[in-house]
């Protein structure tokens, strides 16, 4: 999984946010869960001809299921047709001031993925896949500004979850939110894995960005500072192992 690298010794930090975002539910009538989601981040998704768009620029009110649902369903034709539109998700490219030194791959938090624009270019040359971004729209202080990209990576892979089949998992039928305990340590499963994607978030879980060991190794290549990496582990069948 991808982390950020605290000893690398950078000081940026970006007080940026997206121009929109679905805001919050309030309770399920049947299920009783509310909030929602970190995670999903889609900073190449422009909203700036929704005619609506002023209902997304309030992300942080709550409204019941079936306002978010309208809104979701204006928000789909703009999106690409992998994305996950659950509440809390945003849109556009974060937009504030930034400020202090940048490495190679910046982490504001632990889900936000950010790149400057020659490190994805080299990865891309690579044959590194599954690398999107976009430009900020961020006025960055003092001289040389870094030609900052936001990711925007596609959700793929599954939780294992022992005696509970992807495909089976109970949903609410009001509002869709899935209805188990996450497994502890986390375990991907093989069988939904993204080929031939070598960074990707968790479908499950989009808070956590998964990199493949190509990915891994083409980062160490070419000396690209800022994250690091840790060990998941991953079943298929009975067997366990780590990547």
């Amino acid at each position: 999984m991808v982390e950020e690298d605290r000893n690398a010794g950078f000081t940026g930090n970006l007080r940026a946010l997206p121009p929109w975002g679905f805001p919050g539910v309030t309770p399920c009538d049947a299920c009783g869960a509310a909030g929602g989601w970190a995670g999903l981040q889609y900073p190449c998704v422009d909203l700036s001809d929704l005619q609506e768009r002023k209902a997304l620029e309030n992300p942080g009110r709550q409204v019941n299921f079936e306002e978010f649902s309208r809104l979701r369903e204006l928000v789909r034709p703009f999106a690409p047709d992998w994305a996950r539109l659950e509440p809390g998700a945003d849109f556009g490219p974060p937009t504030g001031t930034g400020s202090g030194t940048f490495g190679d791959l910046f982490m504001q938090n632990p889900w936000s993925l950010y790149i400057r624009r020659e490190a994805l270019e080299r990865l891309q040359d690579a044959g590194i896949q599954g690398l999107s971004g976009c430009p900020l729209n961020v006025r960055f202080l003092g001289k040389n500004p870094p030609a900052l990209l936001a990711m925007q990576l596609e959700l793929h892979g599954r939780l294992h979850i022992d005696r509970v089949p992807p495909g089976d998992r109970p949903a609410c039928p009001t509002c869709g939110m899935l209805r188990h305990e996450l497994p502890h340590p986390l375990i991907l499963d093989v069988q939904s894995m993204p080929v031939p994607l070598d960074l990707f978030r968790i479908y499950d879980l989009p808070t956590f960005i998964v990199a493949t060991e190509r990915m891994v190794d083409s980062v160490k290549q070419f000396s690209l500072r800022g994250i690091r990496f840790s060990e998941l582990a991953t079943r298929q069948g009975s067997s366990v192992s780590v990547t």
